[in-house]
Parts: C-alpha cells; sequence; structure tokens
C-alpha cells in the first residue's frame, strides 16, 4: 500500500514538475511574440513626419556706402518678393528605445529632434544701384540669409511647430496602446507614461 502510494506521489510530481515546464515554456513564448510585436510597431512607426507650411513676404532691401565722407554715399535697394515652402520632419527611424522582458518595459530612450526645412523663392523688383556701390553676389547671399532668419522667427510665432509636434506624440500613442493592451509599461527616459495625457505633456 505504502509503494502504492508512494508510486502515485512520485507519479503526480513528475506530472506537476512537467505541468510547470510547459506553462514556463509557454509564458516564456508569450513574453517573445509579445517582444517581436513591440519591435514591428516601433518599425511601422519609424518614418519620416512631416508638416509643411508656406510664408509670403515682401522685403525692402537697401544699402548705403560712404564715398569721400558719411554726408556722400552711393545705395542700392531691391524690393524683394518672398515665397517660402516650410517643412518641419521628425525621422522616427533615429528613435532609440530598450526593451526588457524581464520588466515587460519599453523604454523610449530619445527622439529625433525636429529638423527645418526652409526652401525660399526670391523674386527681386524694382533693382537700383549707384556706379560706385553695384549690386555683388555677396548681397544677394546677404539678402537670402537676412530672408532666412526672418522666416525662422515668423515660424517659431506660427502654429506649425506646435501642430508638428502634436502629430509627433500622436505616433507615439500608438506605443503606448500596444504596451497597455500586452500589459507592458512604456517609459520616455525615466517616466513611467500611465495615460496617454502624459504623453502630450512631456517635454520633447
Amino acid at each position: 500500500m505504502k509503494k502504492v502510494l508512494l508510486g502515485i506521489i512520485i507519479t503526480l510530481l513528475f506530472v506537476f514538475i512537467f505541468r510547470y515546464c510547459e506553462n514556463k515554456k509557454d509564458d516564456q513564448s508569450i513574453l517573445y511574440e509579445n517582444s517581436m510585436l513591440i519591435q514591428e510597431q516601433i518599425k511601422n512607426v519609424g518614418k519620416l513626419i512631416v508638416t509643411e507650411g508656406h510664408f509670403s513676404e515682401v522685403f525692402n532691401y537697401k544699402n548705403s556706402k560712404a564715398l569721400f565722407t558719411e554726408y556722400i554715399t552711393a545705395d542700392k535697394k531691391a524690393l524683394v518678393v518672398v515665397n517660402a515652402d516650410v517643412t518641419i520632419s521628425y525621422d522616427l527611424s533615429k528613435i532609440e528605445y530598450k526593451i526588457d522582458e524581464a520588466t515587460k518595459t519599453l523604454q523610449i530612450i530619445s527622439i529625433p529632434k525636429e529638423e527645418i526645412s526652409i526652401s525660399p523663392d526670391l523674386e527681386y523688383y524694382d533693382i537700383q544701384a549707384d556706379y560706385f556701390n553695384p549690386f555683388e553676389a555677396k548681397d544677394y547671399n546677404d539678402i537670402k540669409e537676412t530672408i532666412k532668419a526672418s522666416l525662422i522667427k515668423k515660424l517659431q510665432k506660427s502654429d506649425l511647430q506646435k501642430n508638428a509636434k502634436t502629430r509627433l506624440l500622436e505616433e507615439l500613442t500608438n506605443f503606448y496602446v500596444l504596451t497597455k493592451e500586452l500589459g507592458w509599461t512604456l517609459k520616455y527616459e525615466e517616466t513611467p507614461i500611465t495615460d496617454e495625457k502624459n504623453l502630450f505633456e512631456l517635454e520633447l
């Protein structure tokens, strides 16, 4: 009777160990599949996000060159009409992240900075120049740089950068939704993201 009882206990013990190992294997398999799913999602989001805008402006350019005294000058001027296409982009293929399977955590380490591209189309009207102060290549370069600086200031005062950041955060929301569904935790740097609202409060 004792041998039979011992045999039953040993059999049950083997069954328990076998079931435990099988369950452990399944858990590891699910964890691996979740990890791969998250990496695939990051690849899908890893694309170029572009926000476009257009600016039009008219500039008056004037340059004076003193000749013999400060009261005698040679002047040149021009009217410049500017039509500029502006793009703000985020290349999310450069996003840095870390997946910790042990703690089921996706950590976004860093997000690439925005890239601003300004392509101004300049048209010159009413160009007037003195013999002693003619228009040169340097003048056109100076005008272009001045206009670019002015456009950047206009860009900073517009909603274009804000809209670009909103689009970026909307893409990052996909990470939060996925990790939440899988029972994982999303972190930005060292900050856990517990709500979509947290994402839109981040200082990027």
